[in-house]
């Protein structure tokens, strides 16, 4: 299927940038593509090597440099630069520095494109969302971040190491902030349908029981452990962002954990989280807000305090 004749562009040449790029580039995903860096140098490097690549992928133009003038005519803008996340720091230590960076990134685009759908990728995710969407006066729906969706991933794929299947076959969500607090949705797994509890106990291929407190360990720990290996994480959170922005792309309207301002969902006023969302060519056009475990919506409101709390030390 042809991609729409859409133009993304992306804040932030870096790993999760390029990956994003390489990504978009492989999967034939947009026609018109825009890498915006702080140094030109390294955008238009990245814009080189795309280039080479396209006679064994798809045709697109591809456009790079340091002007913000880039953004125009984006139908979604990416922001993924900004202090990056190091050994032993935690996504909320980012929040007083990146706060600054993304404000004056988000102006920036402004003046080029006053009506885009923005995509926040810069850590803390959440709380830089809820810079993004302050600070830019655009509708709610439109200024969302990869939220979640990555977590949910590698939920799924935990899960479908422990059961011995093809991860497309479970569903299941994380939510509440992409950090330390985020929850795994125990009471909604499902794997070909069928609830985690009938699975198990009708399954005979002997996987034994599902060790859930290691499972959540490893889905919240594993940015610190990808980061104390090889320094970032890229390849997942890129292919993430494809997902999301194709969803957008063609109005899929499909289900995806991405971070957005909750309006009254379980109770949670004036933060940005993940939830259930459904995607399409305005952005979240809904939220699947559905009955929790209650020990599940007692973690989901801790995790919007902890985040409002650092909202709030921002000053908004």
């Amino acid at each position: 299927m042809e991609p729409p004749r859409s133009r993304v562009a992306i804040i932030g040449a870096g790993n999760v940038g390029a990956s994003l790029a390489y990504a978009l580039t492989i999967k034939g995903a947009v026609r018109e593509l825009a890498l915006i860096n702080r140094s030109a140098e390294k955008a238009e490097g990245e814009v080189m090597d795309l280039g080479h690549a396209m006679a064994m992928s798809y045709p697109m133009q591809i456009d790079g440099g340091d002007s913000y003038e880039l953004c125009a005519g984006a139908d979604i803008v990416v922001v993924t630069a900004g202090a990056a996340q190091g050994p032993g720091d935690t996504r909320l230590d980012l929040s007083r520095k990146n706060a600054a960076i993304v404000k004056d990134i988000v102006h920036r685009i402004l003046e080029h494109n006053p009506n885009p759908i923005i995509i926040m990728v810069t850590n803390p995710v959440d709380v830089m969302t809820y810079v993004a969407l302050k600070e830019s006066g655009l509708p709610p729906e439109r200024v969302i971040s990869s939220g979640t969706v990555l977590d949910s991933a590698r939920f799924r794929y935990l899960m479908a190491q422990h059961c011995r299947l093809d991860p497309r076959n479970l569903h299941c969500h994380v939510i509440g902030e992409h950090g330390d607090s985020e929850l795994a949705l125990w009471s909604r797994v499902n794997i070909a349908g069928v609830s985690l509890a009938d699975f198990c106990t009708t399954c005979d291929r002997k996987c034994g029981k599902v060790d859930r407190e290691n499972i959540e360990r490893q889905v919240r720990e594993s940015a610190y452990e990808i980061i104390d290996r090889k320094g970032s994480t890229a390849y997942g959170i890129g292919l993430a962002l494809v997902r999301i922005i194709r969803s957008i792309q063609r109005d899929e309207e499909s289900v995806l954990t991405v971070s957005s301002l909750v309006q009254g969902s379980y109770g949670i006023e004036h933060v940005c989280l993940s939830l259930p969302s459904i995607l399409g060519s305005t952005g979240v056009e809904g939220v699947l807000d559905a009955p929790l475990a209650p020990e599940e919506e007692d973690a989901l409101k801790r995790s919007a305090a902890v985040l409002r709390e650092q909202i709030e030390q921002l000053g908004y």
